[in-house]
């Protein structure tokens, strides 16, 4: 099967084209470097030109509580440009499959826990990243759109919290994961004395590694055809106070961590109910606290190399 991955070379991206590979197939791999997905053009004869058979959207202009808040429009209209960039191409080009990739953020700022799909809608999103969500939304809605006005096979995932090799560490732009990483390692480097978070860390979050939401991927481009979006987490939540203190212990920070409560702390609590997913045969492999180890070690060697995303 020839497979175009969208966003090849980022986080989830990559890690879904090595999972494709690894099962025998023909990958085409694309970043923003070799395609302009915010281009209707660019984009059209970059799928026209390759012929895939499946189109895995991993693209996105994706970033922490600060970045979303800052620059909604930004957030906004690349996602929306990209997105109908993508399935607009993939139409004119006749492509059977699209898996489209959210966010969890999709869901209302204080719906109920663990979150089912059918949560959609149903109250206020968290403000400060109104405008992601908002796009992710839209996307999950003109996939629903292509697949009944034009009986397309389309599908839409929405994983939670991802982290990983290839992650994006910028401390300004990054997720809260991979921030506390960077935070943590060069603090320790460096030996100093404090790390400053913001807000007060109570907040409960599950994360995933981007291996295992790249098996669900791939499960579910096979197995499930349907016009609700699938939920993919680990269903294991952890605050965000016990995770900086996991890091830093991972980490070998010997100081001390201080919380700015004067900044946001975001959504409350948000913990997916991924029962959907799991009834096709999915389960996550790895640990939350392996797989932190393992992105430590992966920050430590590409930062010291000059291939980190800072």
């Amino acid at each position: 099967m020839k497979i175009f991955v969208a966003g090849g070379t980022g986080l989830i991206g990559s890690a879904i084209t090595a999972e494709y590979l690894s099962l025998g197939h023909e990958v085409f791999a694309i970043s923003r470097r070799e395609v302009d997905l915010s281009d209707t053009d660019s984009t059209l004869v970059a799928v026209s030109d390759f012929k895939p058979d499946l189109i895995i959207d991993a693209a996105a202009r994706v970033g922490g509580i600060g970045a979303n808040n800052s620059k909604p429009v930004e957030f906004l209209l690349q996602n929306l440009k990209i997105q109908n960039n993508l399935m607009s191409a993939a139409h004119e080009a006749g492509v059977e499959k699209f898996v489209f990739l959210g966010s969890s953020c999709i869901y209302p700022r204080d719906c109920p826990q663990p979150i089912r799909e059918e949560y959609l809608l149903t109250g206020k999103l968290e403000e400060t990243n109104s405008a992601y969500a908002i796009a992710k939304i839209a996307g999950i809605e003109l996939v629903n759109s292509y697949r009944k006005e034009y009986g397309k096979s389309w599908i839409s995932l929405m994983p939670t919290n991802l982290y990983g090799p290839r992650d994006n560490f910028a401390i300004e732009g990054s997720h809260v994961l991979p921030a506390l990483i960077r935070k943590f390692v060069d603090a320790e480097r460096e030996s100093s004395k404090t790390v400053e978070l913001w807000g007060d860390g109570s907040p409960l979050r599950e994360f995933l590694h981007v291996e295992d939401v790249a098996r669900a991927v791939v499960l579910a481009s096979t197995e499930y055809d349907d016009a609700l979006h699938l939920n993919i987490g680990s269903g294991d939540e952890i605050s965000i106070k016990d995770l900086a203190l996991m890091v830093a212990e991972l980490s070998g920070f010997k100081g001390e961590v201080l919380w700015d409560v004067s900044r946001p702390n975001g959504t409350q609590r948000k913990v997916l109910d991924s029962s959907r997913i799991k009834s096709l045969g999915w389960t996550p492999k790895i640990s939350l606290k392996d797989g932190i180890l393992a992105t430590i070690d992966w920050y430590r060697e590409a930062a010291a190399s000059g291939m980190a995303r800072l």
